[in-house]
């Protein structure tokens, strides 16, 4: 269960983020749309303790996130680029992520072989450092490298940015079949309304740092958002 309570962002005297309370319970899959400056990287980097909170709090299986590390064996992300290493090769990446989740190498490379399709043969052997591949592959690396060791909670911000169009559908499939295990909970932020509504039970909308909605998802969820979002579109034109 991650629990969020009046936690608040002030950056430069500007409120970012403001949101009085979230429940997030274990093995939902959450989620996080919103125009850019909504503060959803925000909300997540205060989730990973990245950032300070200007008030409030944030707990996972009622530990603080800014007070103990207790909840980070249960906890994996990738954000953006700067979770990788880009001087080593993805297995060493691979590897390294492992060994601090308590992998050896031969349950790395075993625990690999499920991604094969989703690498597409661009990942492993390609005998490339992770800074010398394409911004997608990177986030593919990024991605998987967040799977490693089963955590119980898994973040991804913008996960299908970058991504071409085969990769995002396995991507989506990827997602759906790690999420039918009630023991993983997902949080994906994302500008993509129909990918996010299609691998989400449920999904909460920021706007200007505060939740306008939130909705369990359904076939009418994405005509909602669009409807949303069209008219945030013209408020902004007027």
């Amino acid at each position: 269960m991650i629990n969020i309570q009046n936690i608040s962002k002030v950056y430069s005297g500007k409120k970012v983020l403001d949101i009085a309370g979230l429940q997030i319970p274990k093995g939902e899959s959450f989620g996080l749309v919103g125009n850019n400056g909504a503060g959803k990287t925000t909300l997540f980097s205060l989730l990973l303790d990245l950032i300070e909170p200007s008030s409030g709090f944030i707990q996972i299986d009622g530990d603080q996130v800014n007070e103990n590390e207790n909840w980070k064996n249960k906890v994996s992300a990738f954000i953006d680029e700067s979770f990788l290493i880009g001087y080593l090769t993805p297995e060493e990446y691979f590897y390294f992520i492992g060994e601090l989740r308590g992998q050896s190498r031969p349950m790395v490379n075993e625990f690999l072989k499920q991604f094969e399709d989703f690498f597409n043969g661009e990942i492993l052997n390609a005998k490339k450092y992770v800074r010398d591949l394409s911004k997608g592959n990177q986030k593919k690396v990024g991605i998987v490298g967040a799977l490693i060791g089963t955590p119980e909670i898994i973040i991804l911000d913008e996960p299908f940015a970058n991504l071409d169009p085969s990769t995002q559908i396995k991507l989506k499939k990827l997602i759906r079949v790690w999420s039918q295990n009630e023991q993983v909970t997902f949080l994906i932020s994302s500008h993509d309304l129909a990918h996010t509504t299609e691998v989400s039970n449920r999904i909460v909308v920021l706007n200007k740092g505060e939740i306008v909605k939130d909705i369990q998802t359904s076939p009418e969820t994405l005509k909602e958002l669009e409807a949303f979002f069209a008219g945030a579109a013209e408020a902004y034109e007027q």
